[in-house]
């Protein structure tokens, strides 16, 4: 009898659910944030990704997560062509951002890590002094991060406005790490992708890009259990197997403990 009730209720929920995102008429790339209809909390966020409507209430407490699939209009899909190809046009590398050239501080930087620098085509900041990630969209680079090697702050620098990750590595799973020294750390290791969140949130080009994935591990530093659950809960709509790895120490430090769970979740 509790379980029909429950079963009931559920679908009255869904049902608003859908009653909300209908009356809501959303662009692509446009998002809503208002009260659940289950909880009552204003952490119920709905956003339209090309034609895929996401929904997800953010209170740990609550469970309601889902997607639909609707038309693109024209204009949407015009919009979303036009966005894509002005970024692209948009970002030029700075003129002072050069080749490495096997600087001596950039080997070491790399060395002290225990990765190569032409494995993720790293170059070199000479106004700033910073190792330069660059990120690609795939086909072109649509933006970088440096990370000061002086000290100089602030100690990561983003040099565009793009929403994707920094990316390195070749698998079906995706590791989430806090910066770029450990995504290409993880991505060194076979079947796993390291993905750099760059920032304290998940953006919406973090999660177009993961939705690739078959598995993606929500591996941020030891003290962020909060945000890496928060995480993996924005996730769940986007990529079917999401999990928490509790770390020891940042994994760019291969801590043995660590890299033994990481290796696990492949055997698993």
């Amino acid at each position: 009898m509790l379980q029909a009730h429950e079963s009931a209720t559920r679908r009255v929920i869904i049902y608003n659910i859908y009653k909300h995102i209908n009356d809501l008429h959303l662009s692509d790339g446009e998002t809503k944030r208002m009260k659940c209809p289950n909880c009552g909390e204003r952490t119920f966020t709905v956003t339209n990704n090309m034609g895929t409507i996401l929904w997800n209430c953010y209170k740990l407490s609550c469970n309601v997560s889902g997607q639909k699939r609707v038309r693109l209009s024209v204009d949407d899909i015009k919009a979303r062509k036009k966005g894509v190809q002005k970024m692209k046009e948009e970002f030029e590398l700075p003129s002072y951002i050069i080749p490495h050239r096997n600087k001596r501080t950039i080997l070491k930087f790399c060395y002290t890590y225990n990765f190569e620098p032409d494995e993720v085509s790293m170059m070199y900041d000479v106004k700033e002094d910073r190792a330069v990630f660059p990120i690609s969209d795939g086909k072109n680079f649509v933006d970088a991060v440096g990370r000061s090697l002086s000290g100089r702050l602030p100690k990561w620098k983003r040099y565009g406005n793009s929403d994707l990750p920094f990316y390195h590595g070749c698998g079906n799973v995706a590791v989430v790490v806090e910066d770029c020294v450990s995504a290409a750390v993880v991505g060194g290791i076979k079947s796993f992708v390291g993905v750099a969140l760059l920032g304290t949130s998940l953006q919406e080009g973090h999660k177009g890009y993961l939705t690739q994935f078959s598995t993606a591990v929500i591996a941020l530093d030891p003290d962020a259990l909060t945000k890496n659950l928060q995480i993996a809960k924005e996730l769940r709509g986007h990529v079917n197997d999401v999990r928490v790895l509790r770390l020891t120490d940042d994994l760019k430090y291969r801590n043995p403990e660590d890299m033994e769970k990481l290796n696990g979740i492949i055997a698993s």
